[in-house]
């Protein structure tokens, strides 16, 4: 398992029954989380400085319940790149902390690679990749459906002064196959694709129906000297192992490393915190 554990500004304080308790900075919140089946070793809820906590609803999403003055956004860092993390109304918070595993590999293979970079990161949310490679000197091509998203990826962008990104609200699949007919290529490809999702148009997508198709389409946007392709996936049951083959029979075997992503707790255990499959060209 990979293990994010670079982190200061951020901690899993204590998880179970359904939730996880953490702390962003100087706020303690406490969210839902899947992977937490087991019982906690307390009342999570009842614990001394919790700041907020998000509630599940019986009629399905959910709702935050503050217990003390939260700002409505502040800013953490890692490796000296900040990010502003926000309180959502479906319970995230505008980071995947887990993802500073991928950030510090993909930053060293810029690095190392001593030439100009270009990556196309796709499903790409609030920009935490996006920044983390602009940062090591790649240009980045920020797409996601989201507008909301898009604008808080620029804001992120915005308080680490990079400029060296793109930014791009549209459907993913259909800014590749105009990106073929363009003849535009990437050295670099990250996905982050979401288990359900609808595009700007209404588009549907699954990812056991798409993923492979949707990987395969990509490889045409590939450069003839590429540096790397990273898949994420937060969907339940889909193993490692699965982004592995996929990523073997589109682009070839060797360079492969798939993995569970953790992030460690103050319990002495790892929180799983879904796969990733990055191939090394």
């Amino acid at each position: 398992m990979k293990i994010a554990d670079s982190w200061q500004d951020y901690k899993v304080l204590a998880t179970g029954d359904g939730e996880k308790l953490e702390r962003w900075g100087s706020v303690t919140l406490l969210r839902p989380d899947p992977q937490a089946i087991w019982h906690a070793q307390r009342n999570l809820s009842k614990t001394k400085g919790l700041d907020a906590h998000y509630l599940r609803e019986s009629t399905g999403g959910g709702r935050w319940e503050y217990i003390n003055k939260v700002p409505l956004q502040w800013t953490i860092s890692w490796q000296g790149i900040k990010f502003i993390i926000k309180p959502m109304g479906f319970k995230h918070t505008g980071l995947f902390p887990e993802q500073a595993v991928n950030w510090a590999e993909m930053m060293n293979l810029i690095k190392n690679s001593n030439r100009p970079i270009k990556i196309l990161n796709l499903f790409a949310y609030t920009g935490g990749a996006s920044v983390a490679c602009a940062k090591a000197g790649a240009s980045v091509t920020h797409i996601d459906a989201s507008k909301g998203m898009v604008e808080r990826a620029k804001e992120n962008a915005q308080i680490n002064g990079i400029s060296n990104i793109r930014f791009i609200v549209d459907d993913c699949e259909k800014f590749i196959e105009r990106e073929i007919r363009r003849g535009n290529t990437y050295d670099a490809i990250i996905m982050d694709p979401p288990s359900y999702g609808r595009g700007p148009n209404g588009e549907m997508w699954k990812l056991e129906d798409k993923l492979f198709d949707f990987v395969s389409l990509t490889k045409k946007v590939l450069s003839n000297n590429p540096l790397f392709v990273l898949i994420n996936s937060y969907t339940t049951g889909l193993q490692a192992s699965v982004l592995s083959n996929i990523l073997t029979l589109v682009f070839g075997k060797g360079g492969i490393d798939a993995d569970e992503v953790g992030l460690p707790t103050d319990e002495g255990i790892v929180l799983p915190c879904g796969a990733r499959g990055l191939k090394i060209f």
